[in-house]
Order: structure tokens, then C-alpha cells, then sequence
């Protein structure tokens, strides 16, 4: 999925990469050993099979550097490259790629991790109406390029945030009272434009939803095969159901079969291994 968010969006979070990279006195080695006239192209190349992501965000930070690079993305974010592949050449001042190089690597195969590891969730689920979601559970400061990242996999995001929706956890529910109790304040406060989404660990706390009613969306938390079939057929498609916890990728495919709408996971982005890629002169 080719998804893109304005750069003036991303823009902080990379100058903040870049300004951690380079310190108090800039990338003194480059100064010293590279004449500031040098001219070169480089090219970001892949060394691994991936799902492509942090184009956009390697561009910024080359572009953040030094406005009159040339850079040319050859790989889209959301395509399949392979190794050898170019996926982007910077042409101009080699200070100016060599200062930009960590930071836009550091991205690209973060970001590449992750839409590679979705794409391998999301692969279990052919023949099934599951999508693959995200949670919350993120790098700090790189919420929003990590969760684009899942979209270049083929996967959906969950919340950005807090604020985006009420979700009501078990924790939730136990200092409100019980289920009965939180739903009954949503009913009571929570704006019309809010979704609601509610977690469940029984089937009981499944039927007390489903009879007060107020939640748009329930979330079936650590409930193995039978149950998660079982809560499906209690749903009846009246509400969107969520399955989560312990999922793993040699689970996905049994549990998309239960007929849930939405798996969440968040090794998605915790547990992505980055990809190799280098920038070659």
C-alpha cells in the first residue's frame, strides 16, 4: 500500500534525528577529510528481501541536510525490493550525503522491518475477512512513521493516540466498577463522534456487553481458538471484533479462520527486525 503523510508532518521528527547525529559541532569528520567541492552519487541499495518503507522519510533527511541534493526514489514505499537493489540515488555534495547517510539508513531499515514483518502477518490471512491492525506499542517519538510503515505492509493502524478513540482495557474496567459501569458512562458523556471500543477476556464479559450495548467494537483479548469462534457467533456481526494477545505469525492464519474482523499485534512494530540496507559511492 503506497501511503504517504505531508513532510511538513515528518519534518521534526527527522531535523531531531539529524540534530541528535550531528551534535554541538556538526559531522566534523566529513569536513575534515572531504573537499567541500566533491561532487558524487551515491545509491541507497538494498541488501535483503523487504517490503519497502522510509523512502519519504531517508529523502527529508537528505533533503533537511542539503536542499539542492538530487533525489531520486526508485523503490516506492510499499514496494517488494530485493538484494541489489537500487532504491534511491542522492546525487550532489558529498559532505552532504555522507552528514545525511546514518539518519536516512536508520529510518529506511527501521521502517522497512516492519512493513516487511505486516506484509508476513498479512499473507496469513488470504481467504479471510481479518485485517491486520498495529497497537499502541511503539518507539518513543516515531509513533507516526512506524505506524505508516504498517500501511506499506498491508496492514491497518489502531489509535495514533490517547485521544483518538475510547478504548476501555481491563484495567479500565476494574476501577470503574465492571462492565456494566464504564459502558453506562460512555452512553452518558462520551461524544457522538467517538468510537468505542471495549476489551473482554470471557465470553460473560462478552454477553454483558453485547446486553447494555455502547461499544462499536469489542476486543477479544488472549482468548484461544474455540472461544475466539464462539464470541464470533455471540457477536453475530452486530459489533466489530478485535482479536488480541499472544499472537504470534504461526498463529495468525487459525485465528483470522475464526471469523474476527481485526487481528491487533503489536510485534508489528516491537519486535521488527531491521533490514539491511547501505548507501554505496
Amino acid at each position: 500500500m503506497t501511503a504517504t503523510l505531508p513532510d511538513l508532518i515528518l519534518e521534526p521528527m527527522v531535523k531531531n534525528a539529524l540534530l541528535e547525529d550531528l551534535g554541538s559541532y556538526g559531522d566534523i569528520t566529513t569536513r575534515t577529510v572531504v573537499p567541500a567541492g566533491v561532487t558524487y552519487t551515491a545509491r541507497l541499495n538494498a541488501r535483503a528481501e523487504a517490503v519497502v518503507s522510509g523512502m519519504q522519510v531517508a529523502r527529508l533527511a537528505f533533503h533537511l541536510v542539503d536542499p539542492a541534493l538530487d533525489v531520486q526514489v526508485n523503490a516506492p514505499d510499499g514496494t517488494r525490493c530485493a538484494p541489489g537493489d537500487t532504491l534511491m540515488t542522492i546525487t550532489g555534495a558529498a559532505q552532504s550525503i555522507l552528514t545525511g547517510e546514518r539518519v536516512a539508513l536508520n529510518f529506511a531499515g527501521r521502517l522497512a522491518g516492519i512493513a516487511t514483518k505486516t506484509a508476513s502477518f498479512v499473507a496469513q490471512t488470504r481467504g479471510t475477512q481479518a485485517r491486520i491492525t498495529c497497537t499502541r506499542k511503539t518507539t518513543p517519538g516515531l509513533r507516526i512513521v512506524e505506524k505508516l510503515a504498517v500501511l506499506h505492509g498491508g496492514g491497518f493502524n489502531h489509535r495514533y493516540s490517547l485521544s483518538d478513540a475510547i478504548l476501555i482495557k481491563d484495567n479500565h474496567i476494574a476501577a470503574a466498577g465492571g462492565v456494566r459501569a464504564v459502558l453506562e458512562a460512555v452512553k452518558a458523556q462520551a461524544s457522538h463522534m467517538m468510537a468505542v471500543e471495549i476489551e473482554v477476556d470471557t465470553l460473560d464479559q462478552l454477553a454483558e456487553v453485547l446486553s447494555v450495548g455502547g461499544a462499536s467494537v469489542v476486543l477479544l483479548d488472549n482468548m484461544d481458538n474455540d472461544m475466539l469462534r464462539e464470541a464470533v457467533a455471540m457477536v453475530d456481526g452486530r459489533i466489530t471484533t478485535e482479536a488480541s494477545g499472544n499472537v504470534h505469525l504461526d498463529r495468525v492464519a487459525s485465528i483470522a479462520a475464526t471469523g474476527v474482523n481485526y487481528i491487533s499485534a503489536g510485534a508489528l512494530t516491537h519486535s521488527a527486525q531491521t533490514v539491511d540496507f547501505g548507501l554505496d559511492f
